[in-house]
């Protein structure tokens, strides 16, 4: 059998925070009280269906923002279909 690890560095990963917001991320690393993440943006609801907005707007977009697992319910690798409008919305690269 084949274990694969859940997500590995520059995979992009989901959050759920305990405040209910949805966070769509590159994974850099964590250990174990932090997850450290770059390019975080939040799920929000829109006329057109679901989008993506920058969840952190007064930092640097390529900041490394280390987020305490204590705030978080969990942390999973994002759905493919999700983490392609990421990549497009974070970079401009559209991902086939």
């Amino acid at each position: 059998m084949i274990i694969e690890a859940p997500y590995k560095q520059n995979d992009t990963i989901t959050m759920k925070t305990m405040a209910g917001e949805e966070v769509v991320a590159r994974f850099v690393e964590e250990n174990a009280a932090t997850v450290t993440v770059q390019k975080p943006m939040a799920l929000m609801a829109s006329g057109q269906g679901v989008g993506l907005a920058p969840w952190c707007i007064t930092t640097h977009p390529d900041s490394k923002i280390k987020i305490n697992k204590s705030v978080l319910l969990f942390v999973h690798k994002t759905d493919n279909e999700m983490a392609k409008q990421y990549v497009a919305g974070s970079t401009g690269i559209q991902m086939a």
